[in-house]
């Protein structure tokens, strides 16, 4: 039995129907779909970005952090080094002070004969040579050669040795020398220097640790003194 237009058409018009149906649940699947994937693409995307900003924050805030430090550092230094420079002028200052104040010692001929008759006698048993060259300061020259005289017997005495000394009349020390005595071998490659100015040194650098305790009491990152 043959089918009449009407049911032909009817029959069309279903199957057009679910295929239309079909299609729109198809492209809604499609869209749903591809929603999805793009919520997931754009969460990866913004963690992504979130992460890389988080690292690059955490790196800036890393950075300032060291550049602190550096600061904190450098400042520090700063602030040692310039107390440092101030305990090294006022060490300076006070080794000037002391040998201003040698001064007096030279000035007494009495105290001075007789640091003069120490200096020259302890140089010679430094020596132990034969044969020495005094050296002083010109306005020092009896005072010195009095001196070598009185040092002559003590030095054989204690050594059983003789000794012949020659004072330079030629190559004084400085007149603005603060004093004393340089002794040397006869063939001028070894010398005891005993002038007040090198005594003095010897002394302050002996006595150093004990002279920054008294100014500038224990340093707390030191165990021993060097």
């Amino acid at each position: 039995m043959s089918l009449s237009d009407v049911d032909v058409q009817k029959q069309i018009k279903h199957m057009m129907a679910f295929i239309e149906q079909e299609a729109n649940e198809k492209a809604e699947e499609i869209d749903a779909k591809a929603e999805e994937e793009f919520n997931i693409e754009k969460g990866r995307l913004v963690q992504t970005q979130r992460l890389k900003i988080m690292e690059y924050y955490e790196k800036k805030e890393k950075q300032i952090e060291q550049q602190k430090k550096i600061q904190l550092s450098t400042m520090r230094n700063q602030a040692r080094l310039k107390v440092l420079r101030a305990r090294d002028n006022l060490i300076s200052e006070l080794l000037r002070d002391a040998k201003l104040k040698l001064g007096r010692i030279v000035a007494d001929p009495k105290i001075y004969q007789d640091l003069l008759d120490k200096l020259v006698l302890q140089a010679l048993l430094r020596l132990l040579e034969p044969v020495v060259i005094v050296r002083c300061r010109p306005q020092d020259f009896l005072l010195v050669e009095t001196a070598v005289q009185k040092a002559i017997p003590e030095y054989q005495n204690v050594t059983q040795r003789n000794v012949d000394i020659h004072m330079d009349q030629e190559d004084y020390l400085g007149v603005n020398a603060a004093g004393g005595v340089e002794i040397y071998s006869s063939n001028r490659k070894t010398m005891v220097s005993n002038t007040l100015e090198s005594r003095l040194d010897l002394s302050a650098q002996q006595k150093m640790p004990e002279i920054r305790m008294t100014l500038f009491g224990a340093n707390p990152n030191r165990k021993f003194f060097i």
